[in-house]
């Protein structure tokens, strides 16, 4: 009987480590506009999350402009909370005040989070415009790696190595491209070359989940698909639906299947809540103003 229980707590134990290993990875699309989903094919993006969801009417917040919104992204607020209201913002020199902040003058984001309530968690941030990390206090970043001149496929290997290495622990991978963005502004949001820059990307993408498969490492993973906001012409920071409106993508265990829908409202301030839930993380930062919109979870 004695042995029983032993194997028996074994065995809870092992479940228990496996349920709290989670594996997060988040792919950023900078740029990436409903407008872009709808005239562009992307079939890797779509196999990925035919088994949960995808809504094209998720809202970015105001300035739509790229460091705003990849901070409110990643910290669950938005520009009148965690202080970024232009893509210039750095610690030392911003008119309006964050009204939360770590010991290093940082708003909270979701790797501190993580971090502060999982120990053994391990982050990783992939760039490839240099800006993009100016709010995040990367003390909480396990891997920083940035790439030069809008490359991005070489960040795309080292986190496929980095997610191997880390395979036993919980996990949250952000990989970022700012191409997409790129190609808009050089060329205009639906120019051939917008299109193109889209689609090559879903190429990598697919790519990137077979070797995930292949390692037996794709099965326990969550995969969300962000974008900042869209454009219009070659430009963006207005409010017109073409620029305020983005494709949000999420599969996982816990998701549900809900294909394409416009089922729930999605903000870009809710995505660290959203990684907050799947990570079982409580007594989230006052700051966080966003929410884990219930209608997606299981």
């Amino acid at each position: 009987m004695i042995k029983l229980k032993s194997l028996l707590s074994l065995f809870l134990l092992a479940v228990c480590l496996h349920v709290n290993a989670q594996r997060i990875i988040v792919i950023g699309l900078d740029g990436f506009s409903t407008e872009g989903f709808n005239g562009s094919k992307h079939p890797n993006i779509d196999r990925l999350f035919e088994k949960g969801l995808i809504t094209l009417s998720s809202r970015p917040v105001i300035p739509s402009v790229t460091l705003p919104n990849w901070t409110s992204h990643l910290t669950g607020q938005g520009p009148e909370e965690h202080g970024i209201t232009a893509n210039n913002w750095t610690l030392t020199k911003h008119p309006l005040k964050a009204i939360e902040t770590d010991v290093n003058g940082y708003t909270p984001s979701i790797f501190k989070v993580l971090k502060d309530k999982q120990p053994k968690a391990k982050t990783a941030f992939y760039y490839n415009w240099a800006e993009l990390i100016n709010p995040i206090n990367k003390k909480y970043l396990d891997e920083v790696s940035f790439e030069e001149n809008d490359k991005y496929q070489s960040n795309y290997a080292k986190a496929l190595k980095f997610i191997s290495d880390n395979k036993n622990d919980p996990t949250l991978v952000f990989l970022y491209s700012v191409h997409v963005d790129h190609a808009g502004h050089q060329h205009g949001w639906m120019s051939p070359q917008y299109i193109a820059a889209i689609e090559e990307v879903d190429v990598e993408i697919g790519r990137f989940v077979q070797q995930l498969k292949d390692d037996d490492l794709y099965e326990d993973s969550y995969f969300l698909l962000l974008s900042d906001h869209g454009g219009i012409a070659k430009g963006h920071g207005g409010v017109t639906m073409n620029e305020m409106q983005v494709p949000f993508g999420i599969t996982g265990k816990k998701i549900k299947n809900l294909g394409n829908t416009a089922a729930f409202f999605n903000s870009n301030r809710n995505t660290s809540w959203i990684l907050a839930k799947i990570f079982g993380l409580k007594n989230i930062p006052k700051s966080w103003t966003g929410i884990a919109p219930p209608e997606i979870f299981k």
